[in-house]
């Protein structure tokens, strides 16, 4: 296939999954910074090895190549710690709020920021692999095959994994006062 050609199919399959692969990047990896260096990486692997994509599940497959260099980086920096997953940041609800005619009142701004806030320090508490299903279902909106896939794991390992998070979450949101 001619250069041009591949990389208007690359583009074509690939692009449209650039805020998920950096959303998953972003909350395995805790940084702005590692997260863009991982979501580029992660281009340029997957642009080198296109050829070798089977042409199913573009998404599923980026996510894969993302989640193993966020892995990597976090093996090479074996002393930095995860950071927290800026949830609002990362939200459909947050854009939609910040839409004109869409302005609440101060209080429940400041509400809804403190409960964010609350929240991600609880996501980022999790285990790494109870935050990274979390993060590729509940806000990537993978499927349970999905994450299996891009996590290497068994559909059955997701689920308990799932599970755990949620009730993980839940117990620190309580513990916290927040809402379950």
């Amino acid at each position: 296939m001619p250069r041009q050609e591949r990389v208007a199919a690359f583009l074509s399959a690939v692009h449209p999954h650039l805020r998920a692969a950096y959303g998953l990047a972003r909350s395995l990896l805790g940084n702005d910074h590692d997260a863009e260096d991982a979501t580029q990486d992660a281009y340029v692997r997957a642009f080198r090895h296109f050829d070798g994509w089977n042409g199913v599940n573009a998404r599923a497959w980026l996510l894969t190549i993302v989640r193993r260099c966020c892995y990597t980086l976090l093996a090479q920096d074996r002393g930095a710690e995860i950071g927290t997953f800026d949830e609002e940041q990362h939200s459909a609800d947050a854009d939609a709020a910040r839409l004109p005619g869409r302005a609440d009142a101060p209080e429940r701004e400041l509400l809804r920021a403190d409960d964010a806030r609350l929240l991600d320090r609880a996501v980022a508490a999790l285990p790494a692999e109870y935050r990274e299903v979390l993060v590729l279902r509940e806000l990537e909106g993978l499927s349970y095959r999905e994450i299996a896939e891009v996590a290497g794991i068994p559909m059955g390992t997701v689920m308990s994994r799932l599970s755990r998070a949620r009730a993980q979450l839940q117990e620190a949101l309580r513990a916290k006062g927040g809402t379950p």
